[in-house]
């Protein structure tokens, strides 16, 4: 069974950095695509980026685009998520996601999930 665990959310001021984290109990098996998403009170859970296993192949969504940038490193079986020039807009809730989605960025498309890290910016 996939286990996935975020780390590395936290408070930072607009224009900060973070780097998430999730540490996946076995991904060989479990998924063609690592993606990290996103979800803020209210408002519906959003593809924030994602990562095709075996090949070069990233997505993200347009509102990070130039900011954020998704890795992975295989030996450590942990898939990364560095967001710079946070904004206040970028405060949820980050889930990482692990699948075999048809569109990289679409939730539903994932089948397995982590608990989630919080990120709040302010202003």
């Amino acid at each position: 069974q996939v286990q996935l665990l975020e780390s590395g959310g936290g408070s930072v001021q607009a224009g900060g950095s973070l780097r998430l984290s999730c540490v996946g109990s076995d991904y060989t098996s479990a998924a063609t695509h690592l993606g990290w998403f996103r979800q803020a009170p209210g408002k519906e859970r959003e593809g924030v980026a994602a990562m095709y296993r075996y090949g070069s192949r990233t997505d993200y969504a347009d509102s990070v685009k130039g900011r954020a940038t998704i890795s992975y490193d295989n030996a450590k079986n942990t898939v990364y998520l560095q967001m710079n020039n946070l904004r206040p807009e970028d405060t949820a809730m980050y889930y990482c996601a692990a699948g075999y989605p048809l569109r990289p960025l679409r939730h539903s498309d994932y089948i397995h999930w982590g608990q989630g890290t919080q990120v709040t910016v302010s202003s």
